[in-house]
């Protein structure tokens, strides 16, 4: 990757560290991993797990949210990992920091990790970060989540992510709307390949969830992914 990092930002601004555990969803299940959870998030899931990263009218921003150096993460991931280990970078919406999370893929990357990106959708990549990463596990949000479509569903952004040759497309459905939304998104927008799971924060739920979508992921040629962390751990901080 061809950028100058002593341009870039020193610091992100986090919610918090953990790991190793597992990844608990998408292509890369099951596989041990690191997380760098970042702060803040142009979204209002209804259903979003990790609402302490942006609702600061349910949560104490300064107890939430600190700026952290590159440096220092770049230092947690070398104590804490080992050679080969893949690192998910994950929010909150991690590209509302973009310049600061280039700054952090260049230093990941001099450590010999492979690094994915838990995003949205509603920001392009760019270049530079497209260079540093493995893959982008892009999770558009659907009818579900109550959030309205001229905010969750950015066309320029998802093109961006679809050209740039490593996105996969992960989606959180709720219901049958949400199975045609996403069966419409991948048409309108040639969205390949998608992983599909369903919301919830107990075992039960998610299992349940999963038997449902078993039959639709099977008819339109989908994957279907559990949330694994959640079937291990239930709904555990940091896991």
């Amino acid at each position: 990757m061809t950028v100058d990092s002593s341009a870039l930002p020193a610091w992100l601004r986090i919610a918090e560290l953990f790991g190793p555990t597992v990844q608990g969803e998408g292509p890369s299940v099951g596989q041990r991993a690191l997380f760098i959870r970042l702060s803040g998030c142009n979204l209002d899931c209804s259903w979003c797990d990790t609402p302490y990263t942006w609702d600061w009218s349910r949560f104490d921003q300064t107890a939430e949210s600190r700026e952290t150096a590159v440096a220092e993460i770049e230092g947690w991931v070398r104590v804490q990992g080992k050679d080969g280990d893949l690192v998910v970078i994950t929010g909150g919406e991690p590209l509302m920091q973009r310049r600061g999370l280039v700054a952090l893929v260049v230093a990941l990357g001099g450590l010999g990790r492979r690094i994915e990106i838990e995003t949205n959708g509603t920001i392009p990549p760019g270049p530079d970060l497209v260079a540093g990463v493995h893959r982008f596990n892009v999770s558009p949000k659907l009818t579900g989540s109550g959030v309205p479509e001229q905010r969750r569903i950015r066309p320029l952004a998802l093109r961006s992510f679809r050209d740039c040759g490593k996105a996969v497309f992960k989606f959180v459905v709720t219901g049958d709307d949400d199975v045609a939304e996403l069966a419409e998104l991948q048409r309108r927008f040639g969205l390949t390949p998608v992983w599909v799971m369903p919301e919830g924060t107990t075992p039960e739920s998610v299992l349940a969830g999963m038997r449902t979508l078993a039959a639709p992921a099977l008819e339109h040629g989908w994957n279907l992914t559990p949330r694994l962390h959640v079937l291990l751990w239930g709904d555990e901080r940091g896991r």
